[in-house]
């Protein structure tokens, strides 16, 4: 079984809710995301920064109407990863049921 393009980085549920997200749409902003996964400040943030160190999303800052708004975009990089991530789930679950 070759799970070496499985990556840790995505073992994480809420990881693999934003990266399934960034990749449905362009970008999405810091309280969308928080609404649509139904998560606490403080929790999506810091899944947000572990996929923002690793390259796989950047961040903009901006304001709208004088507030603050943060969007996220996947990068190239974190397309890759989170394909290349959904690829080796798939060929796992193919391997048990053979």
């Amino acid at each position: 079984m070759d799970l070496k393009l499985y990556n840790k980085v995505f073992e994480n549920r809420i990881r693999l809710q934003v990266m399934s997200v960034l990749l449905a749409n362009d970008a999405y902003d810091f309280s969308s995301l928080k609404d649509l996964l139904e998560l606490t400040d403080g929790n999506l943030a810091s899944n947000l920064k572990t996929l923002e160190k690793e390259g796989y999303i950047t961040v903009e800052k901006s304001f709208v109407d004088r507030k603050p708004n943060t969007r996220y975009k996947k990068t190239d990089k974190g397309q890759k990863a989170f394909e290349e991530h959904l690829q080796a789930l798939e060929n796992l679950i193919k391997q048990q049921y053979k």
